[in-house]
C-alpha cells in the first residue's frame, strides 16, 4: 500500500490545490517500508489525479481540497483524507495506529463541517 502526504516543511501542506511536493509513503504490514519525496509535475486536477496513480497511490492525507481535485481523485480509486494539519511523521505514525482522526490533527478552525466532509456526508 502507498500513501502520499502533500507537505510543505515538513508538515502536511495546509492546501492541495497548490502542493508541489508529496511524500510517498510505501506501507508493508503495518510498517514503512520507504518514503520519498516526489515534485508533482501536473497542475490541473484530472492530470494531477493520474499522476498520483501513476505514481502507485492508494491513500492522499492532506490540508484542504478544493471538491474538483478530491472529485478526480476519488474517481481513480484513490481514497481521499483532507482538513488533515500537523508534521509529516507524526501523522505517518498516526495513521499507521489508526488515529488519524485524533483532533491533534485536524486543521485548524475545521469544524462540522470539514468533519462531515471528511466521513463523506458533506454533499
Amino acid at each position: 500500500m502507498k500513501i502520499a502526504l502533500a507537505v510543505w516543511k515538513n508538515r502536511v501542506s495546509p492546501v492541495f490545490d497548490s502542493t508541489r511536493v508529496v511524500i510517498i509513503v510505501d506501507i508493508e504490514n503495518g510498517i514503512v517500508n520507504d518514503k520519498c519525496y516526489v515534485h508533482i509535475q501536473a497542475h490541473m486536477p484530472h492530470n494531477r489525479a493520474v499522476e498520483l496513480v501513476e505514481l502507485g497511490v492508494n491513500v492522499l492525507i492532506c490540508g484542504a481540497i478544493s471538491r474538483v481535485y478530491e472529485d478526480m481523485i476519488k474517481m481513480q480509486g484513490i481514497k481521499v483524507i483532507p482538513f488533515i494539519a500537523g508534521d509529516v511523521n507524526q501523522v505517518i505514525e498516526s495513521y499507521l495506529k489508526g488515529k488519524l482522526n485524533n483532533r491533534n490533527f485536524r486543521m485548524p478552525g475545521c469544524g462540522n463541517k470539514c468533519r462531515k466532509r471528511f466521513r463523506g456526508e458533506g454533499r
